[in-house]
């Protein structure tokens, strides 16, 4: 077997998130569906971009900012996405590498420039996002290095991906080589609207070829098309050797190898922006299984990690979550 490097080679959108205040009346205005992530072109990108208010530009991407945590975490991680060789992609290049994380796509010379997600932030902090996947969506299984997968505990990919048929084959791609190399396969459903686009494919995968499922309330709920969640529960662990279900200020439920466990959310004094909750709570749950630690141990560092991304706007860290788990004890 190929020596371990890496713990987590994480596969997704690269995009840079423009975020924003806004009210429910803007997003009615705009025709925005609130909570969800629409897909959008160019032209519709530059209206709301020209609408929204005074904004906060930053690297984002939903499986770049669980890697991003899983490095603040003191992880070692890979991430494979595109972007164009212009000032976002530079930008975007620059924090990924800054973080310590091999990013090894050359930026594109051409094509359509780098994705952005357009963020609308409601008062009560619910995140409705406008993505622009420009150069990201000509991600391809070319752009997968085996090597890379093989030497990676885990590899994650985001349900988004299932969006371009280049990266639905790079996804494929990267989890038969992890399958054969005897490394975990991971995968976060994204989104409920995401999920009701290709539900019977999903539940094929996560059947099929998923370890690892990473999922809320609603988008597991969704999945299975049933209204209860423990009627989700117990489907979810027929299909998958580990699942990490998070139910906001409810917690989690961690499925582990037939196992049931509940573990509660960190509190926050102020919910301020829920953008990258799912994606920090993969990190340290990533972050932990990769380490040896038990899945319940690793879901509370998954949700040190949510807690602490919930408190400010932006879905990178502003803080060490290594320091911030020594000082929990964890």
């Amino acid at each position: 077997m190929t020596e371990l490097k890496y713990d987590v080679a994480g596969i997704g959108n690269a995009l840079v998130d423009v975020i924003a205040d806004a009210d429910d009346h803007f997003l009615v205005a705009n025709g925005i569906e609130k909570g969800g992530m629409t897909l959008i072109d160019t032209a519709r990108a530059d209206e709301l971009y020209g609408r929204m208010g005074q904004a906060i530009e930053m690297s984002g991407g939903s499986c770049a900012n669980t890697i991003a945590g899983l490095a603040s975490l003191g992880g070692k991680g890979a991430f494979f996405g595109k972007v164009k060789k212009d000032q976002l992609g530079q930008v975007f290049e620059h924090d990924i590498k800054s973080l310590g994380v091999h990013f090894p796509a050359p930026l594109a010379e051409d094509g359509p420039p780098t994705g952005r997600c357009l963020i609308l932030v409601t008062p009560d902090a619910q995140r409705s996002m406008n993505t622009y996947l420009g150069a990201a969506q000509n991600l391809t299984a070319d752009d997968i290095d085996a090597d890379i997968i093989k030497a990676s505990f885990a590899t994650y990919m985001e349900g988004y991906l299932w969006d371009q048929p280049g990266a639905k084959a790079a996804f494929l791609k990267a989890a038969k080589i992890a399958r054969e190399a005897g490394r975990i396969v991971s995968l976060t459903l994204s989104d409920s609207f995401c999920v009701a686009r290709y539900r019977d494919e999903f539940r094929k995968l996560v059947a099929d070829e998923v370890d690892l499922l990473f999922a809320n309330e609603a988008e597991i709920l969704s999945l299975y098309e049933v209204d209860l969640f423990d009627e989700a529960l117990a489907q979810v662990k027929k299909d998958c050797k580990f699942a990490a279900l998070t139910r906001s200020e409810a917690g989690a439920v961690i499925v582990a190898e037939g196992e049931v466990h509940v573990v509660d959310a960190d509190k926050v004094a102020k919910v301020v922006d829920t953008t990258g909750a799912g994606d920090l709570f993969a990190s340290g749950f990533l972050f932990g299984l990769s380490h040896g630690y038990s899945p319940v141990h690793s879901a509370r560092l998954g949700a040190m990690a949510a807690a602490e991304i919930i408190s400010h706007y932006g879905p990178r860290p502003q803080v060490s979550l290594a320091k911030l788990a020594k000082e929990k004890g964890l």
